[in-house]
């Protein structure tokens, strides 16, 4: 197996019983904005992620108040964050926060976050 020394991951709230494709959208959203918030602020993470193959991994959480802890769990440890806000214009009611992107950084880092999360 491929060991990644930098990735990115995606939690996704699984209260919202998002379609599978409102949950594509939202989780492309959350990875495009946390790689660009990671490219301006984070630019050897960035560029040794890129290099690596992109590693990207989406998980579960169980509501809005798992992901804002482990938002500032996250940001705690200096890692770059990407919290995502629906427009509300399908499924869901405007403001709603659906995701959330860390990374990319170095796995070891996002592991002590999100090491124990289910995959989506």
């Amino acid at each position: 197996m491929i060991e990644f020394k930098f990735k990115q991951v995606i939690l996704v709230r699984t209260d919202l019983s998002m379609s599978k494709g409102k949950i594509a959208v939202q989780v492309g959203h959350a990875a495009v904005t946390a790689s660009n918030e990671a490219r301006e602020k984070f630019n050897n993470w960035w560029k040794a992620w890129i290099e690596e193959g992109q590693c990207k991994v989406a998980l579960k959480v169980n509501s809005s108040a798992e992901l804002f802890e482990l938002k500032e769990k996250a940001e705690k440890i200096g890692l770059p964050t990407a919290l995502i806000q629906d427009r509300g214009l399908t499924e869901i009611p405007p403001g709603t926060i659906t995701c959330l992107g860390i990374g990319p950084g170095p796995s070891e880092l996002i592991d002590e976050v999100t090491g124990k999360l289910p995959l989506l």
